[in-house]
């Protein structure tokens, strides 16, 4: 009698266990476990049976989606948590794209830290890294951490090989996203001399005065220039009888040229923007020739930016205006 009653109820057990594996793929981005699948109840006979049919897809090893369409970003960060495990901390390129960075490399891993002791490996698209430390300051997600912007910039650029990708990273970082330089540091001095030489440079040249990144990489494409002669970055300008003007980026005095490296993303507001573009008029109201450039203009084509400033500087070479240097 009691088998009877056993085998009536199989249909109905059958039917919660799908259901619970539903409700769970449905709160994670419609990615599952093997584990999560057997605790269900169900075997192994089922995935197989699932991914023969195409009604599933392995996207990892032991995580699999439950259609067989292309994975999203989001599917992908959560199949490398899924992965890798809770511990498990998003980095590198993907967790920049979560915080919303636009200057990103090109990188079609997902790149986490696990603490050293775990024995993950990586494998597909999930890039797995032992750290002695993992980030206090990683933010929770449901399904998900990821590191602070201040070391998904420093594991980024620690990868990154090209000083001006590195530049570009940092300089997102800084101005749009309001990332204190001192947290770069912080996450440099961690991370030692592993890797670390381009990102120290392009922290110094912040810390130096030399500006945003864009604005570095415009004073380093312009070192060396004779028809420029001396070139200031950042210098204290005024009128003869006292009054003091804006501030450009770069100035060429024996030109009266300025240099600057500007994009209208930098801005918060339509009216920062503005008294950016007066500051900037101001200069040319005094005889001030401004030449501005975008950040992507400075990056794609550093040969015709030294063109430009360089044909300039020619043309204007011992221009008269009331302005002057104030040294300090």
């Amino acid at each position: 009698m009691s088998g009877v009653r056993l085998t009536a109820n199989l249909p109905c057990m059958a039917s919660d266990s799908t259901a619970v594996l539903d409700a769970l793929a449905q709160r994670q981005q419609q990615l599952l476990t093997r584990a999560q699948v057997l605790a269900a109840g169900h075997t192994d006979m089922l995935i197989y049976r699932r991914i023969q049919t195409g009604r599933w897809q392995r996207a990892l090893a032991g995580v699999y989606c439950v259609h067989g369409d292309t994975l999203t970003d989001e599917q992908r960060r959560v199949a490398a948590a899924l992965y890798a495990g809770p511990d498990a901390q998003i980095t590198g390129p993907s967790a920049l794209a979560w915080y919303g960075f636009r200057a990103l490399p090109p990188a079609q891993e997902v790149n986490l830290v696990v603490p050293h002791a775990t024995r993950c490996r990586s494998h597909g698209f999930a890039v797995v890294k032992r750290a002695l430390t993992l980030d206090r300051r990683a933010r929770h997600t449901d399904l998900y951490r990821v590191v602070s912007p201040a070391r998904a910039v420093v594991d980024t650029c620690r990868e990154l090989r090209e000083l001006r990708a590195v530049r570009t990273v940092m300089a997102e970082a800084v101005q749009r996203f309001r990332v204190p330089p001192r947290r770069l540091d912080d996450e440099i001095s961690r991370a030692g001399r592993s890797r670390t030489a381009v990102a120290r440079k392009v922290l110094a040249e912040l810390a130096g005065g030399a500006g945003p990144a864009p604005a570095a990489q415009a004073r380093a494409l312009l070192a060396g220039l004779p028809e420029l002669g001396p070139v200031l970055w950042n210098p204290r300008l005024a009128l003869t009888d006292g009054t003091p003007l804006p501030t450009p980026g770069g100035y060429v005095p024996g030109a009266a040229l300025a240099i600057e490296v500007d994009a209208r993303e930098s801005h918060p507001s339509r009216e920062d923007w503005a008294r950016s573009l007066e500051r900037h008029n101001a200069l040319g109201r005094h005889g001030v020739q401004v030449l501005h450039f975008t950040p992507s203009f400075v990056a794609g084509q550093p040969d015709e930016v030294r063109r430009i400033v360089a044909e300039a500087a020619t043309l204007r070479k011992g221009f008269r205006t009331s302005v002057r240097v104030v040294r300090s």
